[in-house]
């Protein structure tokens, strides 16, 4: 999953907001040299990916995208789906979407200074230009997919994922739906930091 969704998983305190978005920074981390409730946010962090990349419903929709780039579908799907968790989010949160923002914004600013130089870097663009208002909106998905295409090392034609989501767009939305409570009964049960919690 995206930034989002790996934010919505997290412990509402500042510790596990960094940690939950750590796993897409690991590189050059020292992990033991992390706090216990890091380390625990990232362990969730896994938890999440290891879940959403065997789920059936997310398999299948990997296979609505062209051969040619259907490597680039699980970027591209976990993009998509903070889109759609944002269209949804009535339907899994009792927060407002804006609060949650603001609040999760909040705690990751706590922490800035405590992130390696890229994560702080994105991370500090992200709350900076609240990438969620383009999240929100289908053309700020076609905005973030490019952006995501021109950070990678080699050519490619990631981009072009774009097309695939338009023809299946409504496929995808019901692959979502089928999913996501799915992921959110396992975190709820096997996550990480809510094992810890239930101790």
């Amino acid at each position: 999953m995206n930034y989002l969704a790996h934010l919505y998983f997290a412990q509402r305190t500042a510790d596990s907001h960094f940690g939950n978005l750590l796993g897409d920074f690991r590189r050059g981390v020292k992990v033991n040299n992390l706090s216990p409730m890091v380390r625990l946010g990232l362990e969730n962090h896994y938890e999440v990916d290891r879940y959403t990349d065997s789920h059936p419903a997310v398999v299948e929709a990997k296979q609505l995208f062209d051969a040619k780039r259907r490597r680039f579908a699980p970027v591209a799907l976990d993009i998509y789906f903070d889109h759609l968790l944002i269209k949804h989010w009535s339907k899994f949160s009792t927060t407002s979407f804006h609060d949650f923002r603001v609040n999760s914004f909040s705690l990751l600013e706590q922490r800035l200074m405590h992130m390696p130089g890229i994560m702080r870097q994105r991370i500090g663009s992200m709350i900076s230009q609240n990438w969620f208002n383009d999240y929100a909106k289908e053309e700020g998905i076609a905005m973030a997919i490019t952006s995501v295409a021109r950070r990678i090392r080699f050519t490619n034609r990631f981009h072009y994922v774009v097309d695939d989501i338009a023809q299946h767009r409504d496929e995808i939305e019901r692959y979502f739906l089928l999913f996501f409570p799915d992921l959110k009964r396992h975190i709820r049960c096997y996550g990480p930091e809510n094992i810890a919690a239930s101790l």
